[in-house]
């Protein structure tokens, strides 16, 4: 014989082991022949409180998203409101800068740069 017994058997156990992995999957007729015949998984209902919680027309909403939810109008008064609010924040922010921007000049003033 040429073939080594050795070689024989991994050439018989590999299509085996194949067929055996692609049970795995959801749409597969060997996995399906398996269940059938009482080895699989059984298949069991949602409880009655997970049910009755579901929505029958649910869509797919992706994980991590919040679900859109309608936005008000501002009415005029709000947006002047809310415009002034952002221009004094604004006005604060800038002053913070320069404030640190004078303080870092200082503090830089003695200083000489390294030879």
């Amino acid at each position: 014989m040429l073939v080594s017994p050795t070689f024989r058997a991994v050439a018989l156990a590999v299509p085996v082991l194949a067929l055996a992995a692609g049970c795995s999957s959801d749409v597969n007729p060997m996995k399906a022949a398996f269940v059938g015949a009482g080895y699989g998984p059984k298949e069991t209902q949602a409880p009655d409180f997970v049910a009755a919680s579901r929505k029958a027309d649910a869509g797919y909403m992706p994980v991590g998203e919040s679900a859109p939810r309608p936005t008000r109008t501002r009415s005029a008064e709000g947006m002047k409101a809310l415009q002034s609010e952002l221009e004094n924040a604004r006005s604060r922010n800038e002053a913070k800068g320069r404030a640190a921007e004078s303080a870092a000049k200082a503090t830089a003033q003695g200083l000489a740069p390294p030879q």
